[in-house]
């Protein structure tokens, strides 16, 4: 606990100033999210066995090549495995660039090592075919299942990747160059960084090109044409800005007992003490014997100790805008643990003592 708030003292160090590209991203140059159902064959019996939604899945896939299975056979398939197919489509992504595919086993398949995945086609929100996957699975998992039903998994082999599985088939209009304006949006919505952003665009432009509209988003008055614009972008993104500071706040996750204090937070004059109680009790039970020639029984009688102790701590002060640093000491002095902490944090938020957003994960 206490190394953990020394090194949250050394994090509240000035902002130093950041390229445009990192604080945000032109609207319009997205990625896109693309979706297929396809089936890996080629397993070594570690596949879907009759499952109906693979059976369809390999109906189909045969039917490519005017296979038709008889009405009501079903092949046995623990070579075969139904597939979710997903893939990320990057802005200005042209047709024949290859994407990085990852698969994932829908149904009851125990491992999809050595399997190859069959042509599928890639939709995205609009139910578009943007793309066209296939190839041989990279598994970085392992299962071994045995004859006694004892079984063995190393990492998911129910999921794997295919470096450059999929070929692009039609590319994603970003709109950016016919828009009215270029606009560029903020990853932290913050208004004083927004109006930043388009100071530093005005003065290195040198005109009143860039005006921020809210907290988010600034627009930036060009000219159209992808190729003038495309310039622009490129000159813009690697403008520094100073991002403005951020808000106080302190984050509490009661799950891990972790706490993260940031440096804008201030401690008004606040006096804190906190103790702990401590409930101890002891039990020794006593074998107790009849008299002799009594006709007794051997019986076991109860006996209890029960010890108080209160762990007294003095009481501390905080002075008027008491930084991070403050905190730490006065906490890393008591001893206090994670679950201490918390409660006095939150005390001093009740008393308002403390001008921070208080988050509890």
């Amino acid at each position: 606990m206490r190394w953990l708030l020394a090194l949250l003292a050394f994090g509240a160090v000035p902002a130093q100033a950041d390229r445009i590209k990192d604080l945000g991203a032109f609207q319009g140059l997205r990625a896109n999210q693309l979706t297929g159902y396809g089936v890996v064959v080629g397993l070594a019996g570690t596949g879907d066995d009759s499952l109906d939604y693979a059976t369809q899945g390999v109906k189909g896939v045969v039917s490519r090549f005017g296979l038709t299975l008889p009405p009501g056979v079903n092949p046995s398939l623990k070579n075969a495995a139904a597939v979710l197919v997903t893939a990320e489509l990057p802005p200005f992504a042209k047709p024949g660039q290859r994407l990085d595919i990852t698969v994932s086993a829908l149904g009851k398949a125990k491992s999809l090592r050595g399997g190859t995945l069959i042509l599928v086609p890639l939709r995205g929100a609009d139910n578009n075919i943007y793309a066209m996957a296939q190839g041989n699975l990279a598994v970085g998992g392992l299962g071994v299942d045995a004859a006694d039903g004892s079984k063995l998994t190393v990492n998911v082999p129910t999921a794997g990747r295919i470096p450059g599985g999929a070929l692009v088939e039609h590319l994603v209009d970003t709109g950016f160059a016919s828009a009215a304006a270029l606009q560029f949006n903020l990853n932290d919505a913050d208004l004083t960084t927004a109006q930043r952003v388009a100071d530093v665009i005005n003065q290195r432009l040198s005109g009143n090109v860039a005006q921020a509209i809210d907290a988010v988003s600034i627009t930036i008055a060009t000219p159209p044409g992808a190729q003038l614009r495309a310039g622009l972008m490129a000159r813009i993104e690697n403008f520094e800005v100073r991002p403005a500071d951020a808000p106080a706040r302190v984050i509490v996750n009661a799950r891990t007992g972790t706490v993260v204090i940031n440096g804008a937070v201030r401690i008004s004059p606040a006096a804190v003490t906190h103790g702990k109680l401590t409930v101890r009790v002891d039990e020794n039970p006593q074998i107790v014997q009849p008299a002799p020639f009594s006709n007794g029984q051997t019986a076991t009688q109860q006996q209890s100790d029960i010890a108080v102790e209160e762990t007294r701590n003095p009481m501390f002060r905080f002075a008027p805008g008491a930084s991070l640093s403050d905190i730490v000491a006065a906490v890393n002095r008591i001893g206090a643990s994670p679950a201490d902490l918390v409660a006095i944090l939150e005390a001093l938020k009740q008393a308002g003592a403390m001008k921070a957003e208080l988050i509890i994960l």
